[in-house]
């Protein structure tokens, strides 16, 4: 066991698997330390904090791979300090995809998905339940949602050509690939919300906008599954709301 009495539980995070480890730390008795990017949105911040954890916010310019790289230069240079889940590079990230939400994606289509798409941060959704979609039946197409710049404001996601990959995607797994703009992820996020009462956050928006291109030019009869993957509550404060 590598979380012993003393020792600190750090990771990079775009929030959402942050706000876990807070909570787990203050559940066990561990102090919490996360690095983030500093334009992170303040409702995650306050969560994570009202936890009790330690937040290192780092240049948003540098975006997750700048909290990435700070945190792994803060447990290299005192390893024995720190329990690091690393969550980007921990493949139990993606076997959890594996045996929970792929099984439950190909069980509840009563499998007839055909296709499944998800934006990718640390890969581990994308990743695990690809495999197990695949392990069920080999033609179903599995496809990256990526933000359509470097730069943009879909927090959560990574573009992967401008970015460092994480150690869990496996890219064997990737049929291809949909590009959705920031604004396109915020539109739909706001319909989500306005027209169908779902109140999610801005890359579920974009994994939605990327759905919604598939199924413009897949055959008919085609079941497009995707992930909302967090509640719009954590983003109040988005311009996305101001219109």
């Amino acid at each position: 066991q590598e979380l012993t009495l003393g020792k600190t539980i750090v990771d990079a995070t775009s929030g959402n698997t942050g706000i876990a480890l807070s909570m787990i730390g203050a559940e066990l008795g561990f102090p919490v330390k996360l690095f983030l990017p500093a334009d992170t949105g303040l409702e995650r911040k306050s969560i994570m904090r009202s936890f009790g954890a330690k937040l290192v916010e780092t240049d948003p310019l540098s975006g997750p791979d700048g909290a990435y790289l700070a945190a792994r230069q803060s447990v290299a240079a005192d390893p024995e300090r720190y329990f690091y889940p690393d969550q980007f590079n921990n493949h139990a990230n993606a076997f959890a995809h594996f045996v929970g939400t792929g099984r439950e994606i190909w069980e509840q289509t009563g499998g007839q998905v055909t296709h499944f798409l998800a934006s990718a941060g640390t890969s581990g959704t994308f990743t695990g339940a690809s495999k197990r979609l695949k392990s069920e039946n080999p033609a179903i197409r599995t496809l990256l949602v990526q933000p359509a710049t470097p730069i943009h404001g879909i927090e959560g996601t990574k573009h992967l050509e401008t970015s460092i990959k994480p150690g869990i995607l496996d890219e064997s797994l990737v049929d291809g690939s949909i590009s959705v703009t920031t604004q396109e992820a915020y539109e739909t996020t706001r319909k989500l919300a306005r027209r169908s009462g779902l109140y999610v956050g801005v890359s579920s928006g974009a994994n939605v906008a990327a759905a919604m291109k598939l199924a413009r030019q897949s055959p008919p009869g085609s079941v497009i599954v995707t992930i909302l993957s967090d509640s719009g509550a954590r983003y109040l404060s988005y311009p996305l709301w101001q219109v």
